[in-house]
């Protein structure tokens, strides 16, 4: 059975995973499915990703990298204070982000009836690996379930932290040479 650090500092190479896939896949499945996106996809969601749909290979792993940051953040605080939970919440925030980030995954796949670009990984690596860590905390008492519902609205907070990331990568992208 994994220490529960061990089962933190996890959470970067769970996500580490997941997003080579989508970052070696977007950019080819978004040019051969941009019609498809558009045809299915209402058009005021549209106007919302259609910037994304315009970011190339090295745009999203520089915007993956600034997320990546982030979560990196979360996981050393967690695991330096562990013994007091300082930051336990922060992590559980990442966590629910993750874990639902599952369902868009496979929602997309279902909607557009084709693979989408992180849905094998998602399946694969993140769904199991939040589900036992869920199992694991709360076998711990380091989280409960008042917690995790508690911290769940927080999870809206990567909204603008994925916009951010999403800028910085294509500001940053338009200076790197291809």
């Amino acid at each position: 059975m994994l220490e529960l650090s061990h089962l933190i500092w996890l959470f970067l190479v769970v996500f580490l995973f997941h997003d080579f896939e989508e970052i070696v896949m977007v950019e080819g499945w978004v040019r051969a499915k941009k019609d498809i996106i558009r045809q299915t996809v209402p058009e005021q969601l549209m106007k919302l990703i259609e910037p994304s749909l315009s970011m190339n290979t090295a745009q999203f792993a520089i915007a993956v990298s600034c997320i990546f940051a982030v979560l990196s953040a979360a996981v050393i605080l967690t695991v330096t204070t562990l013994s007091t939970g300082t930051y336990f919440s922060f992590f559980l925030v990442c966590l629910h982000v993750m874990f639902l980030h599952v369902f868009m995954h496979v929602s997309h796949t279902v909607v557009l009836r084709t693979y989408t670009p992180g849905v094998v990984t998602a399946v694969a690596f993140v769904l199991p690996y939040c589900l036992y860590t869920y199992d694991r905390l709360l076998e711990a008492g380091l989280a409960t379930w008042p917690l995790i519902w508690s911290t769940l609205p927080y999870s809206l907070l990567i909204v603008p932290v994925l916009y951010v990331a999403h800028r910085i990568g294509e500001a940053a992208g338009k200076v790197i040479p291809r």
